[in-house]
């Protein structure tokens, strides 16, 4: 009787729920794993466009236009300074 109680007591002891797992060498050294992820460019589908809302887009222009007038002192056409800034801004974006 006691040699099938012993028995017992080793098989649940090499059951796999018991074990604990192992940390890779990776993970024990602390390195990270990279994963390679398309540019925003390349994920919209356009080989040099990048996709933003019209919001972001006129806020870009605006901020443009701004230091285009401070370059001049603020002495030009307004107009002119926002339609060069949306030229700069649309050569960014790739538009």
């Amino acid at each position: 009787m006691a040699a099938t109680k012993s028995a017992g007591t080793d098989a649940t002891l090499k059951t796999p729920a018991a074990r604990k797992p192992r940390a890779t060498a990776s993970r024990a050294t602390g390195e990270k794993k990279t994963t390679s992820r398309k540019s925003a460019a390349s994920a919209a589908g356009g080989a040099g466009k990048i996709r933003m809302g019209a919001e972001e887009r006129y806020r870009m222009v605006e901020v443009a236009a701004y230091y285009l007038a401070e370059r001049n002192n603020f002495a030009g056409n307004p107009v002119e300074y926002w339609t060069q800034a949306e030229a700069q801004i649309s050569s960014l974006l790739g538009e």
